[in-house]
């Protein structure tokens, strides 16, 4: 199971389904900490342990005589690793952490990966450490240009990406012919009523602000308006067959659907050749998931060890030959040549400068955004 299949593992929804729940209010001040106030004494020299929170298939593991990157740095560090993969969807990780961090009690880990928009959101009510950048180097050295200065944290102060994809199209080539725009996927007649659309608000409606000349990193009101009537008219059009979110690439191998919204990632692993990633021609989303070191941790030293390590090139590469996501370290291009040389022009794991320029990400919301949107988003999807 990939990551972004475990993203909205459950939340499959076909035209007529229940409508998606909203994020819940947590923005409130009783929910606000201060990171400076609510933190512990860091035992990490002592106690050589680090307890980690991340998502289903998305880091290598031994296997015969493979030796994964995590066995590696235990060995090399002397670090023991308490790694659960219980990341299953950003809103039920929160629903585990928030009475807990929302009130300055430990979550009893060291570190999640959350995708952007929920980082920017624990940041922002002061759940999460700054990170020591002495401590890891290798992040300020090493980070792709394109991860940096997110608006949400712009010197990355607080977080380090862990791996990144790509939101676009995917078609099965043996069904239809080329889908080389979003706008194409709304409209063309061959594809009515066999397509599917993602129930992550963030991605489709970012593709369709694309779609109509629009920043989804700097947009209006009025932006939004229009982008969600067009998505409104898709859907009572019988353009959309369904809004999906861990089904899709079964689906369109069977020719069930002939185009869809998808994820890069998803559409790597299935490796059916007859399956075609494209960046539309008015864009892409790119997303990322990102290393956090919680309030009250008590091996953030260890922590930031593990981030450090993995921002070697060498261990990028061979992390990124198993999950096959953006790797967001500059130099494990180069170090593929040695883990896998057949990934090295991989444009699903190292885009070109090229296409870098294609990417968008979709802009930090306040929190009467997030509810507004997302209640319009369900209405419509789940209406």
């Amino acid at each position: 199971m990939s990551r972004r299949t475990a993203l909205r593992g459950g939340a499959g929804l076909l035209l007529g389904g229940a409508s998606l729940g909203v994020l819940p209010l947590f923005g409130t001040p009783d929910r606000k900490q201060d990171p400076a106030e609510c933190r512990v004494q860091d035992v990490s020299a002592s106690d050589r342990r680090l307890v980690v929170s991340n998502w289903p298939g998305y880091i290598d593991e031994d296997d015969g005589d493979y030796v994964s990157t995590l066995t590696e740095f235990e060995k090399r560090t002397g670090i023991k690793v308490s790694y659960t993969a219980d990341v299953n969807d950003n809103l039920e990780f929160f629903a585990k952490v928030v009475n807990q961090l929302g009130s300055c009690q430990s979550s009893k880990r060291d570190m999640f990966m959350l995708t952007d928009w929920m980082a920017a959101r624990m940041i922002q009510v002061g759940w999460i450490q700054p990170l020591d950048k002495a401590k890891i180097p290798n992040v300020d050295a090493n980070l792709i240009d394109s991860l940096r200065g997110v608006g949400w944290d712009p010197d990355r102060t607080y977080s380090a990406p862990w791996q990144s994809g790509l939101t676009g199209i995917a078609y099965n080539k043996s069904k239809v012919k080329e889908v080389r725009s979003f706008e194409e996927l709304l409209t063309r007649s061959d594809l009515r009523g066999r397509i599917s659309l993602l129930t992550e608000m963030r991605d489709t409606m970012g593709l369709i602000m694309l779609s109509q000349g629009k920043d989804p990193a700097n947009f209006t009101q009025g932006d939004w308006d229009n982008a969600i009537e067009r998505l409104r008219k898709a859907r009572n059009d019988g353009q959309v067959r369904a809004f999906t979110g861990n089904d899709y690439i079964q689906d369109l191998s069977a020719g069930n659907i002939l185009a869809c919204e998808a994820w890069s990632g998803d559409v790597a692993a299935a490796e059916d050749e007859n399956l075609v990633f494209v960046s539309p021609e008015e864009g892409q989303m790119i997303w990322s998931d990102n290393m956090l070191v919680p309030n009250l941790a008590t091996h953030q030293g260890n922590a930031e060890e593990w981030i450090n390590y993995y921002y070697e090139p060498e261990v990028a590469a061979k992390l990124a030959a198993y999950v096959w996501y953006i790797c967001p370290v500059k130099g494990a291009q180069e170090a593929m040549e040695k883990v896998d040389p057949s990934l090295v022009e991989n444009q699903l794991i190292f885009p070109s400068a090229e296409s870098l320029k294609t990417m968008h990400s979709f802009m930090a919301l306040e929190e009467f955004q997030i509810r507004a949107y997302e209640g319009d988003f369900a209405d419509v999807i789940g209406g």
